[in-house]
């Protein structure tokens, strides 16, 4: 059975100071981070504005984004506009990760 490996990055509005605040509270290194560099806008039918980014960012390699925002309509919008696999998976902003959510995480990457 081969590892689950997966780059962390940050895709957080807060970019690199994400390493200087959060980091060190999760018990995380200091990790690379998307910056944002296009304007920040709701793009059409619903979709998150950090979407368009992300998936430029991951060129398409496939990537798991975790996000309380996510929605169908980031789903279909990066389906339709990225070529390698792709995880959207949304968590609930009040309870954070589970057990269960590394689990999806860990089974996804096994089989990509």
């Amino acid at each position: 059975m081969r590892p689950v490996l997966y780059d962390l990055v940050w895709a957080t509005t807060w970019e690199e100071e994400a390493n200087d605040f959060l980091a060190p509270l999760l018990g995380l290194p200091t990790l690379p981070f998307i910056s944002w560099t296009q304007p920040r806008y709701q793009p059409d039918n619903g979709v998150f504005w950090k979407t368009p980014e992300i998936v430029a960012w991951a060129q398409g390699h496939p990537f798991a984004w975790v996000d309380d925002q996510i929605t169908d309509a980031d789903r279909a919008w990066t389906q339709a506009h990225h070529s390698g696999a792709a995880l959207l998976h949304r968590v609930d902003p009040r309870i954070g990760l589970t057990a269960d959510d590394f689990a999806l995480l860990a089974n996804w990457a096994k089989e990509t």
